[in-house]
């Protein structure tokens, strides 16, 4: 092998080293965000169990709550 050769290969072996760091820190995030995003689901879903049933077809809207201050 002649030096631009090796020194290309080299050059590759690094970039793919790199490159293999990087795909296991986004799937590490990855993992992350998707246990938040788990916890997030399972804690809306209690809390829409703790509202009081309202008929299906009413739509709340927030302009009809005042707040505490009138």
């Amino acid at each position: 092998m002649d030096d631009e050769t090796e020194r290309r290969l080299t050059e590759l072996e690094i970039k793919a080293s790199y490159t293999e760091d990087l795909i296991d820190h986004l799937n590490a995030a990855i993992v992350r965000q998707q246990q938040l995003i788990d916890g997030l689901v399972r804690e809306v879903t209690h809390l829409r169990q703790q509202l009081p049933a309202e008929s299906p077809g009413t739509v709340r809207s927030l302009r009809d709550e005042l707040p505490p201050h009138y």
